[in-house]
C-alpha cells in the first residue's frame, strides 16, 4: 500500500508541475488553459491526499496538515472556476470550510507545541511555517465564510479567489520539489540557483495577476483581453471589451 501511496505522490507531483508550467504558457481562459488547469488540479489533489495518506502512516503530523492545506486550496479553486456568479452554496462549500477551520487550528497548536517543545519538529522545516500555513488556511476560511455569506462572488473578487488559491498550491509542489527534494537530484545539480527561481516563480506569478486584475481589472480569456468590472448587478459583473 505505501509503495501504491508513493507511487501515486510522485506520479501526481511530476504530472501537477509539468502542466502548472503548461498552463501558464497559454492565454488566460483559452481552451488549452481550461484543459492544463484541470489535470493541474487532479494531479495536485492526487499528490496532496496519498502524500497526506502516507504521513498519517508515517504519522507525520506536519505532512498531513500540509496535504489538507494542499488539496483544499486546489479544490476550492477548482470550484470557484466552475461555479457560477452567485452560485448557491452546496455541502460540498461547508465540508471544505470545516476542514480549513479544523486544519488552521491545528496548525497552529502543533506549531505552538513544537515551540514549547512538546513535539517534534519536522526535519528541515523552520518554525514559522507552522504558523504561515495555518494562517493562510484561516485566511482562506475567512475567505470561504464571506463567499457563502455574500451568495458567491462574482467579477474581479471571483477571479482573485481562483487566482491566489492555485497559484499558492501551485508554490507548494513546486517548493516542495525543487528545494525539499534535491537529495534525488544528481550530486553536481543540487544546491543551484535555478531550483531556487522553479521553485519561487508561482509566488512571483501570483504577486503578478493578483496586481493585474486588482489595479487594472485585467486578465486574459481566448477571445483575447478581458476587463472585470464590479456592478450592483451580478450578471453583468464581467463584462468584455
Amino acid at each position: 500500500m505505501r509503495l501504491i501511496l508513493l507511487t501515486l505522490h510522485i506520479c501526481g507531483g511530476v504530472s501537477g508541475v509539468l502542466s502548472g508550467f503548461v498552463a501558464m504558457t497559454f492565454r488566460k481562459g483559452s481552451r488549452w488553459h481550461n484543459l492544463a488547469g484541470q489535470v493541474f488540479a487532479i494531479a495536485i489533489m492526487t499528490m496532496a491526499a496519498s502524500g497526506a495518506t502516507l504521513a498519517v502512516m508515517k504519522q507525520q503530523t506536519g505532512n498531513i496538515l500540509g496535504g489538507i492545506l494542499t488539496f483544499y486550496l486546489v479544490a476550492t479553486a477548482w470550484m470557484t472556476a466552475r461555479k457560477s456568479d452567485r452560485a448557491k452554496t452546496t455541502p460540498l462549500d461547508w465540508t471544505a470550510l470545516g476542514f480549513a477551520l479544523i486544519a488552521g487550528a491545528a496548525q497552529f497548536v502543533l506549531g505552538t507545541r513544537v515551540a514549547l517543545h512538546l513535539s517534534a519538529k519536522a526535519p528541515g522545516v523552520p518554525m514559522a511555517v507552522y504558523f504561515i500555513f495555518g494562517a493562510i488556511l484561516l485566511l482562506a476560511a475567512a475567505g470561504d465564510i464571506r463567499w457563502m455569506l455574500q451568495g458567491g462572488a462574482f467579477g474581479t473578487k471571483r477571479i482573485v479567489r481562483h487566482l491566489w488559491r492555485m497559484c499558492f498550491s501551485f508554490f507548494i509542489a513546486t517548493g516542495s520539489f525543487f528545494l525539499g527534494q534535491q537529495k534525488v537530484f544528481p550530486a553536481a545539480w543540487r544546491g543551484a540557483g535555478i531550483w531556487w527561481v522553479l521553485g519561487f516563480l508561482p509566488l512571483g506569478l501570483l504577486i503578478f495577476w493578483l496586481a493585474r486584475v486588482w489595479i487594472t481589472g485585467s486578465w486574459y480569456s481566448k477571445s483575447g483581453p478581458k476587463r472585470l468590472i464590479q456592478e450592483s448587478a451580478p450578471a453583468t459583473a464581467v463584462v468584455a471589451r
